[in-house]
């Protein structure tokens, strides 16, 4: 008699998470963070509500997740596109910062222009404000990670000497990353490559006239 071979947990496990991350993003895009529950997750990925209070106290810390998942995805994709065996973690440094700087926030621009980032993002950046615990966690897990991409391109642009001594990086890079954001954010205009080049060009050097080059 042949032998049955025993069902593999993780592997079962692993695709339940993978089903409820998938519910969650595809949920929050079709009805809102508002009308989301951990009841519509779990019925959409074709499991109990326990599964998923077993790993999560919340539906943002569901969606949470999701997203951080979604940019692994994403990156992990872009490092195969590439023929790279690791996944890009840094700014380019091709010597020109605000090359490096504009082709960087272009991505952005797009990402945030792309309908499977928009809602869970915004989802996110919204209940952070109302649930200190999930902000906390946003800020350290997904904000301030990509926020330190661009101090450590800063510092090395400080150190060729292409930055005053004295710039606080973390400063400088909210010349450009925070009205980004706060456009995406108020839909208070649109969100364009010319846009975010606009922001870096300000952003180095400055909006007085500068004397003209012979």
């Amino acid at each position: 008699m042949a032998q049955k071979t025993p069902p593999d947990s993780t592997r079962r496990s692993e695709r339940s998470r993978r089903a409820i991350y998938d519910a969650a993003l595809a949920l929050v895009t079709e009805v809102g963070y508002a009308k989301l529950t951990i009841e519509a997750i779990a019925a959409r990925a074709g499991v109990g509500k326990q599964t998923i209070y077993r790993w999560w106290t919340s539906k943002g810390a569901v969606l949470l997740d999701a997203f951080l998942d979604l940019g692994d995805q994403a990156a992990r994709a872009a490092g195969e596109n590439a023929g790279q065996a690791e996944i890009q973690s840094e700014i380019p440094n091709s010597g020109d910062l605000e090359a490096d700087l504009k082709y960087v926030l272009r991505a952005t621009v797009d990402e945030f222009n792309d309908a499977k980032y928009d809602a869970p993002y915004r989802a996110l950046a919204a209940e952070g404000l109302l649930n200190p615990e999930l902000g906390a966690e946003f800020v350290e897990k997904l904000l301030e990670p990509q926020l330190q991409l661009y101090v450590k391109r800063v510092e090395q642009a400080r150190d060729a000497g292409q930055v005053a001594p004295g710039v606080d990086p973390r400063i400088a890079l909210e010349l450009w990353a925070g009205p980004l954001a706060q456009r995406w954010l108020m839909r208070s205009g649109p969100l364009t490559h010319d846009y975010a080049d606009k922001l870096v060009e300000y952003a180095l050097y400055g909006i007085a006239p500068r004397p003209e080059t012979s």
